[in-house]
């Protein structure tokens, strides 16, 4: 049976890698997973007795195609507390995790055969969505001296029709700051380039808040999920902010694509927003296994990083000692009982040498795993 080119992406990496760790365990060993983003905890309380009470009360039946009001109302009242922005929950379009908002980005924003700029590294995924939905995407390969982030200056002479940027990052955790954001989004609209804000790590920042697109302008798609600060991957959940006269493409686009996001998922995320005080246990939580990353990776010799600002990430140049980080990952694997995901996943250019290391599980893990990549690096010498 014939296939289309659009399908042929590229694997996601680090679901090889996982996939490894597991079949490790499976065979009776200790596995410390340091490769998948994946929140260590499970939905807040508060929440998933919110779930369970909804199982039992009702059907559970479709609803609107944009969410549940109570739900997007809630969302826009988020911005408030956060950011001290005024959002029409209008605006606020519930969608079945950030993987449906960013379909749904896509097709409203582009025609088939535009060029949509992207950093690099970034989360891969972007550009298999892309290509999938026969858009091109154009890599922006960010550097050092800027934390690993597009600036405006990367736009000129792209001819690119989007740009999609990410802070705090993933791989790498570090953040735009309000002068840098704007700038990028002044760049854009000089060009008419459309601008997509993946703001799906916030809430997860260290030393100071993320800055949300919607501060600067409402001339942009955000994008958002229940996935990481509120830590429910599985429920697939997410929501994307648009501008107002949008809302009805987007709309129209999510009855036919999706019919409407998991009813379950949006009753637990709802209820998970007033979760405050667990979430920020588990905040407290990702801040110490931050530092333990700080601390102890120079002991093992893996140094050459920019600490995150926010996220659960360290992503390490390990040029020093390899030019092949998906063989480099297998060893530590093999050797340590460690799994870090290669660079590969987020940079096709230049993570041959780089290595992603995710902290979001108990730090009695964490500091498990530091020590298991200590005497392996010490014992490669």
């Amino acid at each position: 049976m014939r296939s289309s080119s659009r399908g042929r992406v590229d694997p996601f990496i680090v679901m090889d890698v996982m996939e490894a760790a597991n079949a490790a365990e499976a065979a009776g060993r200790h596995i410390i997973h340091m490769e998948v983003g994946q929140p260590g905890t499970s939905a807040p309380e508060g929440a998933r007795r919110a779930a369970a009470a909804a199982m039992e009360q009702g059907a559970l039946g479709y609803t609107v195609a944009l969410g549940l009001p109570a739900l997007r109302a809630r969302i826009a009242q988020l911005y408030g507390e956060w950011y001290d922005v005024d959002l029409d929950p209008q605006r606020v379009v519930v969608t079945s995790g950030s993987s449906g908002a960013f379909l749904l980005a896509f097709t409203a924003l582009f025609e088939a055969g535009d060029r949509v700029a992207i950093g690099a590294p970034g989360y891969p995924s972007y550009r298999q969505i892309l290509k999938a939905l026969s858009l091109e995407p154009v890599l922006i390969e960010a550097q050092a001296e800027n934390r690993l982030q597009p600036i405006a200056s990367n736009l000129k002479g792209l001819n690119a029709q989007g740009l999609l940027v990410a802070s705090p990052g993933n791989p790498t955790g570090t953040m735009l700051n309000k002068d840098a954001m704007s700038a990028l989004i002044g760049a854009a609209q000089e060009t008419e380039t459309a601008f997509i804000s993946d703001e799906i790590y916030h809430g997860i920042e260290y030393e100071a808040k993320a800055v949300t697109a919607l501060e600067i302008t409402d001339q942009a798609y955000v994008i958002n999920s229940f996935s990481k600060y509120f830590s429910m991957t599985g429920w697939r959940v997410g929501w994307m902010v648009v501008p107002e006269d949008h809302v009805r493409q987007i709309e129209r686009l999510a009855q036919n694509m999706f019919i409407c996001p998991p009813h379950i998922s949006q009753v637990t995320a709802l209820a998970a927003m007033e979760c405050g005080d667990e979430l920020q246990e588990n905040m407290k939580v990702y801040t110490a296994n931050r530092q333990l990353m700080i601390e102890e990776l120079p002991k093992a010799g893996l140094s050459a990083f920019a600490p995150p600002d926010g996220a659960f990430y360290v992503y390490i140049d390990v040029s020093d000692y390899t030019d092949d980080s998906r063989a480099f990952a297998a060893e530590i694997l093999e050797r340590a009982g460690v799994a870090v995901t290669p660079g590969l996943d987020f940079d096709a250019a230049r993570g041959h040498q780089t290595i992603r290391l995710s902290y979001a599980r108990s730090t009695e893990d964490i500091r498990e795993g530091l020590e298991r990549l200590k005497v392996f690096m010490a014992a490669r010498g």
